[in-house]
């Protein structure tokens, strides 16, 4: 961010020591053993994968939002709902909570400790089997039941 606000941009020796630093920072985490299971529990390739499927869903999200926005006739029925939630891992509820606002056209409302109050811009993006695939992702990279 440094490097784009201060005017060099991203100049090759720049870049090369900006990645250069973080290679050593990471390499001498790991050799000290800071990057414990305690410290950063899903530090997992399995997150990685997840981002990516959410990324997909985002931009999938996007397309029927912006489908519904350049419409000529907006028909749309926003719905809020209550859905069970069988994650009882913190981080995996928040993870979980947070995928789901960060797709456009929902919002979780309220985290509550049996489940999640949602809303949709329509009833369509609320599905009960939508929001499991997004349970099942989510446990599967935070490894929650596997541990």
């Amino acid at each position: 961010m440094w490097a784009l606000l201060s005017g060099y941009g991203l100049k090759q020796p720049l870049l090369s020591l900006a990645i250069f630093s973080i290679v050593v920072t990471v390499f001498m985490t790991i050799r000290m053993g800071l990057l414990d299971g305690e410290a950063i529990p899903y530090w997992r390739l399995r997150y990685l994968a997840y981002w990516g499927w959410l990324g997909r869903e985002i931009v999938k999200s996007n397309i029927a939002v912006l489908k519904i926005v350049l419409s000529p006739v907006i028909d749309i029925k926003p719905v809020v709902t209550r859905t069970p939630v069988s994650l009882k891992d913190d981080v995996a509820r928040a993870t979980l909570a947070n995928s789901y606002t960060l797709t456009p056209g929902t919002v979780t409302m309220e985290i509550e400790e049996g489940g999640f109050i949602l809303h949709g811009l329509d009833e369509s993006f609320c599905g009960q089997e939508g929001f499991r695939i997004f349970e099942r992702k989510v446990k599967s990279a935070t490894g929650e039941g596997s541990e």
